[in-house]
Parts: C-alpha cells; structure tokens; sequence
C-alpha cells in the first residue's frame, strides 16, 4: 500500500523517487493454524444445542466460510427449492467517530468468494427451525423485535445482528465451559478445509469449496496436511524400494549347501 502511494507521488511529481523500491520485502512466515477433527467437530456441535451462535458455527463448519460472510447470509441467498446457497455478501465492523458500526458489503475478498453451494441437508433443517424461530420471536417481542435487519440470517432474539466481536468472544466461552481444545473461529474454515483433505477430495474441490482465488492459495495453506498423498507417496516408495523380510535376514543362508 505505501509502495503504491508514494508511486503516485511520484507520477504527480510530488516527490523525486519512491522511498519503498530500497526497503527488502519480508520474507512471508507460512501460517499453520489449529484443527478440530471430525470428532472433534461433532462434540463442539453437540455442546451448542440451543446457543445463540449454533447456526453460526454449523455455517463455518460445514462450508468453511469466513465469519463475514456467515454473517452476511440473507435469507434471499437461500434456494430451498433448488437446494442452493449462495455466497455473496459479507459484514464487517468498522470504527467511526461514534463508534463500532455494522456495514454490509456485496463487495466479496476475492471474485472467487462470489459462489453457489450446495444446501446441506443437516444445515438446511437448521435454517428452517431458524426461520420458525424468528417467526415466532416477532409475534412475541412485537414492537421491540428489530425490523432493520429481517433480511439476514444470522440474528439474535430480538432480530438484531449477530456482530463479529460477540460471535469470536462468545465462541471463546463454549470452549472453556465444555472443556474443548482452544481454536479460533476462523479455524473452523480450516478444520472444514483438512476434513475435506483427509477424505480425499482434490485440492482442486477443495479450492472452488473456500472460494479462494487460486489453488495455490489453496495448497500453500493446506498441503501440509494433505496426508493421503504422502501416504500414497510412501506406499509407492516402500513398494519400489523396499526389501522383503526373506531377502533381508541372513538367518536364510545357514541352511544353504554349497554345490
């Protein structure tokens, strides 16, 4: 970002030359994050049953979505017809002179964030009880139940979004009180991206399924978990290289007469 800044000051002849073409580019630290297996994943479902953020963390679960753009799914972006949902709005907190507000974009990360997946069934019968959820809730709470956003998915009892803030803090809270191991949210994206590797789907899948750009986005991320293929890798190896038990124990010769 300075680099383009100063760039244009210096198209505008602001300036002589551009002071970041002399500074070294940091060598990028590869991140490796934390995991929840499938069990793992079940026991941290089962423990939610009834939470606040249980659909919440069903979406990031199963579809490894970022936690902008769960809480960015309207209600408009499911098909229960066609058993799609799609992937194209996100909310963000942003800081202002008066504060943190909610702001919602349909400007996505990436183009390839802008997707179609198909609706889960254990996912889709949790947006229905959600939908009868809200329903109910409007009936009851009435003039104090939130009509600004009916529109989103993802809100609490009275009709008010779920922020970002509360759903990371709030997630903190069922770990510690069920005893789970401590993860981020956003490791749930990457707990869905290596159970989808463990079962052997293509990095390929995998890429249009977290809707990153590129698949090398994609592998530089996850191919260190990408254990089928270095199982399959060493399988090969000790195949071709290996020698077999009767070849390699000595023991054999004892019993062989010279001629």
């Amino acid at each position: 970002m300075l680099h383009r800044a100063f760039k244009q000051a210096v198209k505008r002849r602001i300036i002589a030359s551009n002071p970041c073409q002399q500074a070294d580019r940091p060598k990028s630290v590869p991140f490796i994050g934390n995991y929840y297996n499938a069990d793992e994943l079940k026991e941290l479902l089962n423990c939610v049953e009834g939470d606040p953020i249980r659909l919440v963390i069903m979406l990031a679960a199963y579809y490894g979505l970022r936690r902008s753009e769960v809480l960015g799914l309207k209600w408009s972006a499911v098909d229960f017809t066609a058993k799609t949902v799609s992937i194209r709005h996100k909310i963000l907190e942003e800081e202002t002179k008066s504060g943190v507000v909610l702001k919602g974009y349909d400007v996505m990360k990436t183009k390839s964030s802008y997707c179609t997946l198909p609706l889960i069934f254990h996912v889709e019968e949790e947006l229905l009880a959600e939908k009868v959820r809200q329903a109910e809730m409007r009936k009851v709470m009435r003039g104090s139940y939130s009509k600004e956003y009916t529109e989103y998915i993802c809100v609490d009892a009275l009709g008010r979004l779920i922020t970002p803030q509360y759903v990371s803090n709030h997630f903190q809270v069922i770990l510690k009180e069920n005893g789970l191991r401590k993860i981020r949210f956003h490791d749930l994206r990457h707990s869905c991206a290596s159970l989808l590797l463990a079962n052997n789907i293509p990095m390929k899948m995998i890429q249009d399924w977290l809707g990153h750009s590129d698949m090398a986005t994609t592998a530089n991320i996850y191919s260190h978990i990408d254990s089928s293929s270095k199982l399959a890798s060493a399988n090969m190896i000790e195949e071709v290289l290996g020698v077999t038990e009767d070849q390699d124990n000595p023991e054999n010769d004892k019993d062989e007469k010279p001629e």
